[in-house]
């Protein structure tokens, strides 16, 4: 890790601190209650703070060989995987990047997956915070319906509430860039 990549790194979680922990009573997606509440929507899609995720999350990713493309379940990995393709750009990386529906469309060309084709193509599954690891496993079943080689799954901020070892036991790795105790929650 560079000087400039742990500068991005602090910056990126004093933004996640400050603007997108939230405490109170909060009932998650899985139905499990928190006390506070991890929403990086506040941060993913803010000028400022983009650029930083794309930068935290190149260099999370920068060791696996041959990624073709990075996405997820829309909404949440949208924001996350533009940065990537953005930053990665500027870079001269190629990363494409795609969008995982819910589910195929009805009408069209009826996919589940919007962008390039990924048969055959190695991917990274995004998310940006993970509790059970649900949305991310729904896009690894949907890109291996494709033909995609799912080769990890990369998270901004990892709740430590068991997605990390959901996602192991099918089979891929896991990896994120901050923590709990980076944002003082453990």
């Amino acid at each position: 890790m560079t000087q400039h990549d742990s500068d991005a790194r602090r910056q990126l979680i004093d933004h996640i601190s400050r603007e997108a922990v939230f405490h109170g009573d909060f009932t998650l997606t899985s139905g499990k209650k928190a006390s506070y509440y991890v929403d990086l929507r506040k941060v993913s899609l803010d000028h400022r703070v983009a650029p930083l995720i794309g930068h935290v999350m190149l260099d999370l990713i920068a060791d696996v060989p041959d990624v073709a493309a990075v996405g997820g379940m829309t909404m949440g990995a949208d924001p996350i995987a533009s940065a990537i393709l953005h930053q990665g750009a500027a870079r001269g990386l190629a990363y494409d990047a795609f969008v995982v529906r819910k589910e195929p469309k009805d009408h069209g060309r009826g996919r589940q997956i919007e962008g390039p084709e990924l048969e055959g193509k190695r991917v990274i599954v995004l998310e940006d915070t993970s509790t059970t690891g649900g949305s991310p496993l729904k896009a690894v079943e949907a890109l291996r319906k494709v033909g995609a080689e799912v080769v990890a799954v990369a998270v901004v901020v990892d709740r430590n509430t068991g997605a990390r070892e959901v996602i192991e036991a099918a089979g891929v790795p896991y990896r994120y860039a901050i923590g709990l105790d980076d944002l003082g929650l453990a």
